[in-house]
């Protein structure tokens, strides 16, 4: 009988150490957080987006023709120089084409030359046939000579109009010879220059896709240049921040490279196209500054200042926090945490502006640990600034 009781009072004694146990930890116990004493100043206005580093003008190298690739004089990385050489690609049947084409315009030349002269043979020939004619004639009148000599001279100078004009004629198709046998070499010589690949503007080697062997086909990217005249990170914004927003407007940028450190940046372009989905648009913010390390395409964060609020009251984002659907934070009331709702207004660099809630004064706190899950109403707290 003895056996049973004893069991009967461990048992008793365990729930008691728990109740004891359970009262002290959530009645008794002092819950460590992280006060700070609410305060009102003036506030910057930011509106937030996220996006991509990007250049304005950026321009993919391609061939014009279909050649094989010879040498390639630059790399990824290296910056280049407008009309710099790039590229070469195999250029001897291009030269073949152009001496033909060369060839060809010299005996063009040649042909028109030959013609011209035969014009001035067929000019000298029809003045004769004309004075033949002329005398000829006068003498038929007066029989001095047979009527068939006169039809005679005036066939002759019937074929020597005929061949004048045929001179002309063939003159005028020699002349066009040589211009077609002009534009045929130009156009040689303009592909030929195809084989040659310049930079179109002074800037940057971002990426390299082909080695000396590849065939180039037109429009196959052999490599990739950028200006760096103008960087800009191009960062999709909420539609409900658009009134706010303007050209030329100061902006603050964080590299997710480099999250410690602010670069600054101006409001280049605002988009006009809605994204249907997120309802975002893009804000095109200019890079004035750049980290040692960057690269286009990584991804960085805008703060665009849209404005100035006086005397508001200022709140840490950190000790915001939420409950049943609705924002508030904790305050200190006589050593205990409070619950206190309130309206978060806009949202500047460091601070958030409170709308409704909070008048200045007031002790929040948090857990030192993101998230205010462990924090409970009416909990007795110890704190530290």
């Amino acid at each position: 009988m003895k056996i049973p009781r004893f069991r009967n009072s461990l048992a008793i004694l365990a729930v008691l150490g728990a109740a004891g146990f359970a009262i002290y930890h959530f009645k008794i116990a002092r819950k460590a957080v992280i006060s700070h004493s609410v305060e009102k100043g003036d506030l910057a206005l930011e509106v937030m987006g996220t996006g991509t580093l990007e250049a304005r003008i950026k321009t993919t190298i391609s061939a014009r023709i279909q050649e094989r690739l010879v040498e390639v004089l630059v790399d990824q990385g290296d910056s280049v120089e407008a009309g710099q050489l790039l590229a070469r690609l195999d250029d001897a049947e291009s030269k073949q084409q152009v001496a033909i084409a060369e060839a060809t315009l010299a005996t063009a030349k040649q042909t028109l030359e030959r013609v011209r002269a035969d014009l001035a043979r067929s000019e000298a020939v029809l003045a004769q046939a004309k004075l033949d004619y002329e005398r000829k004639t006068g003498l038929a009148v007066t029989q001095s000579v047979a009527q068939a000599d006169a039809d005679k001279a005036a066939e002759s100078l019937r074929v020597a109009e005929a061949d004048l004009s045929r001179s002309h004629a063939t003159i005028a198709e020699a002349t066009a010879q040589v211009g077609v046998a002009e534009k045929t070499l130009l156009l040689r010589e303009e592909l030929l220059g195809f084989t040659e690949l310049h930079s179109p503007y002074d800037g940057l080697v971002i990426r390299r896709d082909r080695d000396p062997g590849d065939v180039l086909v037109p429009g196959a990217s052999l490599m990739q240049i950028i200006s760096l005249d103008e960087l800009w990170v191009s960062a999709w914004v909420d539609e409900t921040s658009m009134t706010t927003l303007a050209t030329d407007q100061n902006a603050r940028i964080v590299f997710r490279s480099d999250p410690d450190r602010d670069y600054p940046g101006k409001v280049s372009r605002l988009g006009r196209e809605m994204d249907r989905e997120t309802r975002e648009f893009l804000v095109d913010v200019r890079v004035t500054e750049l980290p040692p390390n960057w690269a286009i395409g990584q991804r960085a964060e805008v703060f665009i200042e849209t404005g100035h609020t006086k005397d508001a009251v200022l709140l840490p984002p950190e000790f915001l926090g939420w409950r049943d659907g609705h924002a508030g934070v904790f305050v200190n009331e006589a050593g205990r945490a409070r619950w206190l709702d309130l309206s978060p207004g806009a949202r500047g660099r460091d601070f958030l502006a409170i709308a409704e809630g909070l008048q200045g004064g007031e002790e929040v706190l948090r857990l030192p640990n993101p998230g205010m899950a462990a924090l409970r109403e009416g909990k007795r707290i110890i704190t530290q600034p």
